[in-house]
């Protein structure tokens, strides 16, 4: 994972696990890797992963079990907010710097639809 200077790396860790989240690639009721294990494969510092893991426990899209280790939540209502939010975040920052650009809204639309069409031939 490469890491921006603008932004805590704790927050960029938590955009990641839950990008996998929503991917599929972190299934519900998966075990994710141990703190040690995630800081080793992302070159960073334990306690900046573990409160990365902290954080997504307190928003309980994961949860610990003592002994076992953390898991992505199996509660299909976070998950799919989690998503939602994932969504409305992604179009909210593409309408925002195509309104920088100087486009409306409307005409970030057709942009939009324009790409989608070329990329599909």
């Amino acid at each position: 994972m490469n890491f921006v200077e603008d932004r805590p790396i704790y927050l960029q860790i938590m955009d990641e696990i839950i990008q996998q989240i929503i991917a599929g690639k972190l299934k519900p009721g998966e075990k994710i890797l141990a703190v040690r294990e995630m800081a080793v494969q992302l070159s960073t510092n334990p306690n900046t992963v573990q409160r990365s893991l902290q954080e997504l426990e307190r928003m309980n899209i994961l949860y610990s079990e003592r002994g076992k280790g953390r898991f992505v939540t199996s509660d299909q209502t976070i998950l799919t907010n989690l998503n939602q939010e994932k969504v409305t975040q992604v179009m909210n920052d593409y309408l925002i710097k195509m309104k920088q650009l100087g486009f409306s809204a409307p005409e970030a639309l057709e942009k939009l639809q324009d790409f989608v069409e070329e990329d599909q031939k």
